[in-house]
């Protein structure tokens, strides 16, 4: 009877959770691929929150009444978020570790530690003949969805990252940073004209807002919500989750819907509250960010072909909600301004969520999509954690 019921222990553990071996520090492992049994995924939203952590969650859900639409998803684990140089990560090398599945320098724009690109999840599922999709409440050329689509040595050369969206032909894109595509210092380029002669439709909040604009679906899309950052949604930015439900739908509709999607929204100002010690900031961010996730989640569930992953760079602020806090009143606490080095969560559902279990490096969430997609086999990489400072912005 003790054999049996070790045997059923050990069958529970081994099919819930992957494979994972100890990480070494100083090196990159390529350990067992998992061998949880899932469905394949047509389509893959990535869905990331900006200094996203447990309590930045707590707060929102709180404040909005005890819910949150993250109640919705089952399959919950958690990542490692440090990067190549430093215990604390910037957003950088957090989105290089998801887009490219190594981790690199904080500051990195999916490059390595030598500054040499690597191919990132978007332009490999491009390649397959998917389309992509970006959302994001940030500037196109910030931190995270540049990691997605440039290669550039420094988060800081943003009219390089810009030049570098030329070259991927995303399908469809919302987000702020006209200026470095219109007036840009280094050169007399003005990439707008040169999306437009590629064949995109282009406008932004200057022409019209985009809550009236009507897109062709057949068409390359992008709109600029801002000349730079976007304002914060408690003082009027009302795009994100609208632009969230239209990029499901012309992805799901564009020229090359039958071979699949993959999307990347950020809620980008989650992190900016956290810099800024601000908890109604963060709060209002983080409630927009799941209503966002809410039509995410009634495309996926009318669809039926959609892994919807939900996580987090790193934490921001060293949130705390403080004893006398109410559900309706949260007395906050922090203990930076800057990032810290948290354990994130990360929320996944729809066919494939089942590899998304248990603990491991942020850079195993780049294999997992890959292998969710047939893209390629799952490596879980692990990284040297060299640094012990404070990581960036």
């Amino acid at each position: 009877m003790k054999k049996l019921l070790l045997f059923a222990l050990l069958v529970s553990l081994w099919s819930c959770d992957p494979k994972q071996g100890p990480a070494k520090q100083g090196t990159d492992i390529v350990l067992p691929s998992d061998t949880v049994s899932f469905t394949a995924p047509k389509n893959i939203i990535f869905m990331v929150g900006d200094g996203m952590g447990l309590t930045e969650i707590t707060a929102g859900m709180y404040i909005n009444g005890n819910k949150l639409n993250l109640e919705e998803f089952k399959c919950i684990g958690l990542h490692k978020s440090y990067s190549s140089d430093n215990l604390v990560t910037d957003s950088a090398a957090g989105a290089t570790a998801f887009a490219c599945g190594k981790k690199s320098y904080n500051g990195a724009i999916s490059v390595n530690d030598e500054g040499k690109p690597m191919p990132t999840i978007m332009e490999e599922a491009k390649e397959q003949g998917m389309s992509t999709g970006i959302v994001v409440t940030c500037s196109i050329v910030h931190a995270t969805p540049a990691c997605f689509y440039a290669h550039q040595k420094s988060r800081a050369y943003k009219e390089q990252i810009a030049a570098d969206l030329l070259e991927q032909d995303v399908d469809f894109f919302v987000g702020g940073g006209k200026k470095y595509f219109a007036r840009r210092d280094a050169d007399e380029r003005n990439l707008i004209d040169e999306l437009k002669r590629k064949g995109y439709v282009i406008s932004d909040f200057f022409e019209k807002d985009f809550n009236d604009v009507s897109i062709n679906f057949k068409r390359k899309f992008g709109y600029f919500t801002a000349n730079e950052e976007p304002i914060p949604a408690s003082q009027g930015r009302d795009y994100f989750v609208q632009a969230c439900k239209t990029a499901t739908e012309y992805l799901s509709a564009h020229d090359s819907a039958d071979k699949g999607f993959f999307l990347m929204i950020e809620g980008s100002q989650i992190d900016w509250g956290g810099h800024a010690n601000n908890s109604d900031y963060i709060i209002s961010e983080m409630i927009e960010f799941d209503e966002a996730i809410g039509k995410v989640m009634d495309f996926a569930k009318k669809d039926g072909e959609t892994l919807v992953i939900v996580t987090a760079d790193h934490e921001t602020g060293g949130y705390a909600i403080n004893p006398g806090s109410k559900m309706d009143s949260i007395i906050p606490a922090f203990t930076t301004p800057k990032h810290t080095a948290t354990l994130i969560p990360v929320f996944a559902w729809g066919p494939g969520a089942e590899l998304f279990r248990g603990i491991y490096e942020n850079t195993a969430i780049y294999h997992k999509m890959k292998k969710a997609l047939g893209l390629g086999p799952e490596e879980a990489q692990t990284g040297a954690g060299k640094g012990v400072g404070a990581g960036g912005s």
